[in-house]
Formats: structure tokens, sequence, C-alpha cells
């Protein structure tokens, strides 16, 4: 069974004998897990943006502040980002699981590249600053 969604065919979602009650069920519980999970990468991003605010705020009151400290405040903001752009590829995931057309699919493909490619780029710059730190 199709579900319509403006005019753009659906992948077939339905399983052969599974009860309808069923099946809606599943789809309120998981369009619930997303939105929980997209509101913790909110709070996650929110979380970080802040903390590096008032860090920032706090290293611009002194003196002598040193590139080292401007970029342990980066590190620490970029791994908050890496941590909200995995809870938002987990919500997207399921969101594309119970609601899948081809463009929500090809979104999905698109998005996880860009995040991959993100995470990639971040977790290799926090790896060399830190390597670079500990020599």
């Amino acid at each position: 069974m199709a579900i319509p969604h403006a005019g753009v065919s659906h992948v077939a979602l339905s399983l052969p004998h599974v009860d309808p009650d069923v099946e809606d069920a599943f789809h309120t519980v998981a369009r619930a897990a997303a939105l929980v999970i997209e509101a913790i990468a909110v709070i996650v991003v929110a979380f970080g943006s802040i903390e590096a605010f008032v860090r920032l705020l706090g290293l611009t009151s002194r003196r002598h502040a040193t590139h080292g400290a401007r970029k342990d405040i980066w590190r620490r903001f970029a791994t908050w980002l890496l941590l909200g752009l995995e809870f938002e590829l987990a919500a997207d995931i399921i969101s594309s699981v119970i609601s899948p057309t081809w463009m929500d699919i090809g979104q999905l493909g698109a998005i996880a590249v860009i995040r991959t490619f993100l995470n990639y780029f971040l977790e290799r710059d926090i790896e060399s600053a830190e390597r670079a730190r500990a020599a």
C-alpha cells in the first residue's frame, strides 16, 4: 500500500498481513522518535554554541589570549557540532523509513553525504589539533 504525498509516489511500505492499526502505531512512534531525536540535536548544538560563546567572551577579557586557546574553544565546539550532526542523521534515517518517496531517499542520501564529509573533515581537524597539542 503506497501512501500518497503531494503527488509523489511512495515506495510501498506495507508488509503483507500486517494489521493497519499496528502499522499506523509504528508510524506514530517512529515520527515521535524522529521528532525527539531532532530536538536532542537542536539542544546539543545550542548548548555547544552557548558554551563556545561564553568561553570566547571569557577569552576576550584576558589580555593575552593565545591562538591555542581559541583553537581549544573551536575544537570543543566542533565536537558538539559533530554530535548534533549524528543525532540529525539518525532522525533523518527514521523519517525516511516512515515516508520514503524517491525524493526523500535522494535528499537523505545527499544529506548523509554532506554530513559524512563534514564529520570526516571535522574529525580529522580535531585529531590533528590534538596530536599537535600533545607534541
